[in-house]
This record gives structure tokens, C-alpha cells and sequence, in this order.
């Protein structure tokens, strides 16, 4: 079993590195935020519409595990699951935790929360998220920044937690 799971780790990792080299910004994987802006007639709220997409595979991975972003904007983030299985085998959300939420906390108090996406009923810990998804399926959500700070984003889906997690930064 230990075995295994290394295998699975060290194979992530490779496919991470992979990933890593291809969207590297900086010094770390992040997504680099961009406005959209369609035309001076369109309304100041949609001018601060930050597009991001992330990826989630069968390895248990993000491809990004940074994402950086302005305080006031708004961010549809789209979650893409680039893998092949199931959402029951392997399904994918993204979840950005309140600062301070305790990560394995969090994710044992997902576990039983299937019905709900693995999102425990009446959280005060989760600023956003997206559906629980499966290979080749897409989920976006639209929602507001929060306020300066650094925040945790991972996929609550049960064990994902300690390979697919990342920083939201807010400046």
C-alpha cells in the first residue's frame, strides 16, 4: 500500500514538473491575473473580471498551486478535469478556505459530506467553490475577492487535500 501510494506521489510529481515548466510565471506555478475588458461602454464592474483556469487530473494535481490576484476584483475561475475517470472514483472541486481554516480539519469534516460536494453543511470556512466534477467535465464560479491576505485553496474531495492544495494571494 505504502508502495503504491509512492508511486502515485513520485508519478504526480513528474506530471507536475511537466506542467510547472509550461505555465511558469515568476518563480512558482501561479496563474498571473488579466482583465477583461470588452469595450469603454461596459460598466466598471465588469472591467475588473479576472479570468482563471485551473486544472485538476487523475494524479491528484493542480497545475497551478499559486494563484495571485487583486483585492476588489471579481474572479471567474474555471476548473477543468483533465483526467479520464469518474467523479466518484476521482472527481475534483475547487475550494477557497477562509484564512486560519486548518486544512485537515476542513477535509475531515468533508469526508461526509458527499451529498454536498464534500462541503460540510453550514461551513463558515469556505469563501468559495466550485461542483464536484469528473474527467473531462468543466465547473466556473464567479465570485468576489477578499480582502489582502494569503488563503488556502484545495480540492475537498476525501485524501485530495494533501496533494491538491495551493495559495490564493491577494494584494
Amino acid at each position: 500500500m505504502i508502495f503504491g501510494a509512492l508511486a502515485m506521489i513520485a508519478c504526480g510529481d513528474k506530471k507536475e514538473k511537466e506542467t510547472e515548466e509550461n505555465t511558469t510565471i515568476g518563480n512558482t506555478s501561479t496563474e498571473e491575473t488579466t482583465q477583461t475588458r470588452q469595450g469603454d461602454s461596459q460598466d466598471a464592474s465588469d472591467s475588473d473580471v479576472v479570468e482563471i483556469t485551473i486544472e485538476g487530473n487523475d494524479q491528484m494535481r493542480f497545475n497551478k498551486d499559486e494563484i495571485r490576484v487583486k483585492a476588489g476584483q471579481t474572479v471567474r475561475l474555471t476548473l477543468k478535469h483533465v483526467g479520464q475517470m469518474d467523479k466518484n472514483a476521482m472527481g475534483h472541486n475547487w475550494v477557497l478556505l477562509t484564512q486560519g481554516t486548518g486544512i485537515p480539519e476542513f477535509g475531515g469534516a468533508a469526508v461526509s459530506a458527499k451529498d454536498n460536494d464534500y462541503i460540510p453543511e453550514g461551513t463558515d470556512k469556505v469563501i468559495a467553490h466550485t461542483k464536484m466534477i469528473g474527467g473531462g467535465e468543466s465547473a466556473t464560479i464567479e465570485f468576489e475577492v477578499p480582502e489582502k491576505g494569503t488563503y488556502d485553496f484545495i480540492c475537498s474531495f476525501p485524501g485530495h487535500y494533501s496533494l491538491m492544495k495551493g495559495k490564493f494571494i491577494v494584494e
